[in-house]
């Protein structure tokens, strides 16, 4: 499987399903003027091959945006935002600043809202399709 990913670009993982999740990687796209970035949802083969790969639970990877950097390392809930966030245009990557807190402390911030991010935000009866010009970003 991961022979076949993307050379350096970096993977995102998200909940294909919830309105928050697809408007933040819709927010990383058009702050992605590096190209640094490819998308899978959790759900497709792909999302599901990568968090096997990586000893990631089913219900852990679903409550938590994912960034991997293959051959590197991956990040989760609020260390793989900060991560993100470093390779955003305008002024995104100060939000590195925020690693000062204690993983634990921003993690508890991410649970609440991952715990009611369909209430809040809703959610979608399938995964997000791309349009014709964003499917390059998207693996599957």
């Amino acid at each position: 499987m991961t022979e076949s990913l993307p050379i350096n670009k970096k993977i995102i993982l998200f909940d294909g399903v919830c309105n928050l999740c697809n408007n933040f990687v819709n927010f990383i796209i058009e702050r992605d003027k590096k190209d640094v970035f490819r998308f899978a949802s959790l759900q497709s083969e792909t999302g599901r091959k990568l968090t096997s790969e990586r000893g990631i639970e089913v219900e852990e990877a679903m409550n938590s945006v994912i960034l991997i950097e293959p051959g590197v390392a991956y990040y989760q809930k609020s260390a793989a935002v900060l991560e993100i966030s470093k390779h955003l245009s305008g002024g995104y990557s100060s939000l590195r600043f925020f690693s000062f807190l204690p993983e634990s402390f921003r993690d508890s911030i991410y649970d609440i809202v991952a715990k009611n991010r369909y209430k809040w935000f809703g959610k979608k009866d399938a995964c997000m399709i791309p349009t014709p010009e964003l499917k390059a970003k998207f693996l599957n």
